[in-house]
């Protein structure tokens, strides 16, 4: 019985958490994820209690004028006052979840100020960046973000980070399938796909967006350094052929230090296999006649 007992408190424990998991969509990564679940719990929780009056008063009337025997119908034509009024009471809730999506949406859509100290540099922080014909990208009221460009290819992410251009040679740093971006800093994604449509999403971060050819698509998200190390996943959510399943993602968040040295890294690691890739090619360049030709 003690063992039945604890598995039922077990279980019971474990199915708020479940459910709340399940019905209510994932956040605490950044803002904009929090607002969306704001939003989405205060809808959720108004239409219950509006499904429980409506359905209480269904099963009041059913059970208050049910058939008796021999009964007489009542014969209606109207209530003016009740239609006016269940129309007006309809249209008010309708204006109440209207102004509180209104009122919590520009927390949805436009991204704070960052608020990391030095690192990422803050000279690396962009204070306008490119500029393209969308009203869609929106950036902070300083200016003051990161931008990242998200290319989506068959079947793999690609992270494209600022710098690396000039006296480097070997253009832009990059990364494939994991984003590491700075903690308490406002990061931008541009996000543009190669071949078909995809769809960006990593549900703890914020909403997902469409991953268009010929197009670009932004997003934006804010992680606390409260979630320094926290790696956070999601995968691409618009079916886009064979290889849709293995096309996940991830975002790791690194304190701003840490992140300048990852980058001062992968532009390290990226120069050297040029280099070795040079080497190759010119080694290549040198044979002639029969060793030109690939042995099977």
């Amino acid at each position: 019985m003690a063992a039945t007992g604890a598995a039922l408190a077990s279980l019971l424990g474990w199915a708020p958490q479940a459910l709340a998991f399940t019905i209510t969509p994932e956040s605490g990564g950044s803002p904009n994820a929090d607002s969306i679940h704001t939003i989405y719990v205060f809808t959720l929780v108004f239409a219950i209690v509006l499904f429980i009056g409506v359905e209480g008063a269904l099963g009041y009337c059913l059970w208050r004028y049910r058939a008796r025997k021999n009964p007489v119908a009542s014969q209606i034509h109207g209530n003016t006052r009740l239609e006016i009024g269940w129309t007006l009471g309809a249209a008010g809730l309708l204006v109440i979840l209207a102004i509180f999506t209104f009122a919590k949406l520009s927390s949805v859509i436009d991204p704070p100020n960052s608020s990391a100290k030095g690192g990422p540099g803050l000279e690396q922080l962009e204070a306008s960046g490119p500029i393209y014909a969308t009203a869609e990208r929106r950036l902070p009221p300083n200016g003051k973000h990161l931008e990242i460009s998200v290319v989506g290819r068959q079947y793999i992410w690609q992270f494209v980070y600022p710098g690396g251009t000039g006296a480097e040679k070997f253009g832009p740093t990059y990364s494939y399938q994991k984003l590491v971006v700075p903690t308490e800093t406002t990061v931008v994604l541009n996000a543009v796909s190669v071949d078909v449509i995809h769809s960006w999403w990593i549900p703890e971060l914020g909403g997902k967006i469409q991953v268009v050819p010929g197009y670009h698509n932004y997003t934006w998200f804010k992680i606390s350094g409260a979630d320094a190390h926290h790696v956070f996943k999601g995968q691409c959510a618009s079916l886009c052929g064979r290889g849709h399943a293995r096309m996940i993602a991830s975002v790791e968040a690194l304190p701003p230090a840490e992140f300048e040295s990852w980058l001062n890294k992968q532009k390290a690691e990226i120069a050297e296999a040029n280099a070795e890739a040079a080497v190759a090619r010119e080694a290549l360049g040198l044979h002639t006649g029969p060793e030109s030709v690939e042995q099977p």
